[in-house]
């Protein structure tokens, strides 16, 4: 039976006046600012000598903080009402638009409410390829990350799209809202992604062992300290986009993870990364299949704002 993890750690000075739950966020990559969040509210998370805590809370040099993780339940896979648009249907693949929020498939803090559960209520069948846990996903958005997603409804379909994305032979747009506006306005990115050697659950640029990651990108509309950018990943490597664009020193407006809250400039709750545009042949019948989906709502409000504050 796995055990609960207990993590203690000291609050130095650099990170004093920061919310507990981006510290936290910080020193424990495996943890969500959700599920410590969830944490704060069940007791698990105490600081030494303080009594209630919220999340919010800005921690302070020499504290003492005790993390109390309890060990991951068991997943159950069951149909659920999880919200969606299916664009497309066919008995092959479906295409649809993720809304921000959502995780695809069930993982560690994320048993419930998934893409996965949402799929298996709506659809009349997905593939097995990608596992029990992961039926008919072919590619994968971050929870965050709003957007167009192909699904297999069969393992011919699946087994093809994946030797697709593969090939680079399915080709993806998305929209980023960054700070700053990049010079040149149309270039490529052409850097090697690999794990960090600290943040196990953060990627980083210019790796040692990296892998091959090339992503374009082209200015579709300037603001006083932020820019909306046109980007398509070549290789699609884990959080690829949201990576190779801090490195070139315009991180995604709300990419915590990726230095994307800054005191200047627009702020949002998550990252402003929508997956756009999506066109490629059909795994069966090989009709020409392009798709393009608007961003959410947080996503065209905060455009509006800006463009409010050119007028």
């Amino acid at each position: 039976m796995p055990e609960e993890k207990v993590f203690l750690l000291k609050v130095d000075a650099e990170d004093a006046g920061k919310r507990l739950d981006a510290f936290l966020a910080e020193k424990i990559p495996e943890l969500t600012r959700s599920r410590i969040k969830r944490l704060v509210t069940e007791g698990l998370i105490e600081i030494k000598g303080i009594g209630e805590l919220k999340a919010s809370r800005k921690v302070r040099t020499g504290e003492e903080i005790m993390v109390r993780v309890p060990p991951p339940e068991e997943v159950s896979l069951e149909p659920e009402e999880v919200p969606f648009e299916i664009l497309y249907e066919d008995g092959d693949l479906a295409v649809i638009v993720k809304p921000p929020g959502v995780v695809v498939h069930p993982g560690a803090g994320h048993l419930k409410g998934t893409l996965v559960h949402g799929l298996l209520k709506r659809l009349s069948g997905l593939s097995g390829v990608g596992g029990e846990l992961r039926p008919g996903i072919v590619h994968r958005l971050d929870k965050d990350t709003s957007g167009l997603m192909v699904v297999a409804k069969n393992d011919r379909a699946h087994l093809r799209l994946t030797a697709m994305f593969k090939g680079r032979e399915v080709e993806k747009w998305y929209l980023a809202l960054v700070h700053g506006v990049p010079e040149p306005r149309a270039g490529r990115i052409n850097v090697p992604i690999g794990r960090h050697p600290v943040h196990r659950k953060k990627m980083m640029a210019g790796a040692l062992r990296g892998r091959e990651a090339e992503t374009f990108y082209r200015v579709r509309e300037t603001f006083r300290r932020a820019a909306l950018l046109e980007v398509r990943p070549l290789t699609g490597r884990t959080h690829q986009i949201r990576v190779h664009l801090s490195h070139i020193g315009h991180p995604i407006v709300g990419d915590s993870l990726y230095g994307g809250r800054r005191p200047q400039g627009p702020k949002a709750e998550r990252q402003m990364l929508h997956a756009w545009r999506l066109s490629f042949e059909h795994p069966v019948s090989g009709e020409k299949l392009s798709f393009e989906a608007p961003p959410p709502p947080d996503f065209q409000k905060l455009l509006e704002e800006l463009r409010g504050c050119e007028r």
